[in-house]
């Protein structure tokens, strides 16, 4: 191989490897970003209302014994809600009431397949499909963290119009559909074909 062949082959492992630190910093950026997000609502939104007391700190919140807080709605606008909302589903509170062990199964399905998603973005050689992927993992993984700690996932953006709700959701579920959107948009009308999409590691 000619040492322009190495150095080319060389710049674009350099490449792909700064890519795959960048979406899976976007991962983690999901995650934190979710988990501030229900801190603060839950701390300084909904306990206020409940009890007039701001609540505390994120470390203190997320450290001691997780309670769950009674349900409550605050209207912001004539179409948004704040909402405190415990799911025991999935997204936008999908298989809601799935019993006792509910929470242990969606735990083990949702680290089964933020593994298989892990496993596609390392691989992934294409912006696109790794941003998608890396917006899985971090919502998946904001939401297994409320499941681990509660046994239910915190939903508290609540939409509405003409009497009708939205499934109440939090930024872990944006997350997921954003990613599943923009895989579905890339793979049906996007023309990748000759591209490299997938590299070993």
């Amino acid at each position: 191989m000619s040492a322009n062949k190495i150095k080319d082959v060389n710049s674009a492992s350099r490449s792909l490897d700064l890519s795959r630190l960048l979406w899976l910093l976007l991962s983690v950026g999901v995650i934190i970003a979710d988990q501030l997000s229900k801190w603060f609502v839950v701390e300084h939104i909904i306990k206020p209302e409940i009890n007039g007391e701001s609540g505390g700190g994120f470390f203190q919140w997320y450290f001691q014994e997780p309670l769950l807080t009674e349900h409550v709605t605050l209207e912001i606008t004539s179409f948004f809600n704040i909402v405190m909302a415990w799911n025991t589903g999935v997204s936008f509170s999908l298989f809601n009431g799935m019993g006792p062990y509910g929470a242990y199964l969606l735990v083990a399905i949702a680290v089964a397949i933020t593994l298989i998603f892990a496993y596609w973005l390392m691989r992934s050689a294409h912006w696109a499909y790794g941003t998608g992927y890396a917006l899985v993992i971090g919502g998946a993984l904001g939401n297994v963290i409320d499941r681990s700690r509660f046994g239910a996932v915190i939903d508290f953006l609540d939409f509405h119009a003409l009497g009708y709700h939205w499934p109440a959701f939090n930024i872990a579920d944006i997350s997921i559909t954003s990613g599943i959107c923009l895989l579905i948009i890339v793979s049906l009308f996007f023309d990748l074909e000759g591209k490299e999409l997938y590299r070993d590691t």
